[in-house]
């Protein structure tokens, strides 16, 4: 499955974006979909996660209740809604796709087989 993340950009601190993430190439709905982020100097961290069917969600605790992701099967898009920014919110985002994920797995960046191209999320203060 190929990935093509959109929707970065300059923000404010306490304003808002919506990034997304299509998806082509094979059936969208088979793969848990999830988002990822990378400041400079600091490691690839888990963001969010969606499950196949959007039925389950998961958000690292620094996003709760700011962030949200959500999926459209039929577009084959998934979309990170982010409220409430914060400069520590900035980073490049990274959109990513596993079909056998287990669950449990969900936030290790290393277990999806595959990756966007990254989109530049900067929040100003």
């Amino acid at each position: 499955v190929q990935l093509q993340a959109s929707g970065g950009g300059l923000v404010q601190a306490g304003g808002s974006l919506r990034l997304s993430c299509a998806a082509s190439g094979r059936t969208f709905s088979n793969y848990i979909m999830g988002w990822f982020r990378q400041a400079p100097g600091k490691e690839r961290e888990f963001v969010a996660a969606i499950y196949r069917r959007g039925g389950s969600t998961y958000y690292t605790d620094s996003v709760k209740g700011r962030f949200t992701i959500s999926r459209d099967n039929a577009k084959n898009t998934v979309y990170l809604q982010m409220n409430s920014l914060k400069p520590e919110d900035t980073a490049v985002y990274y959109c990513a796709a596993d079909r056998n994920l287990i669950w449990s797995s969900i936030s290790t960046a290393g277990e999806y087989d595959y990756w966007g191209q990254g989109t530049q999320v900067t929040v100003s203060s």
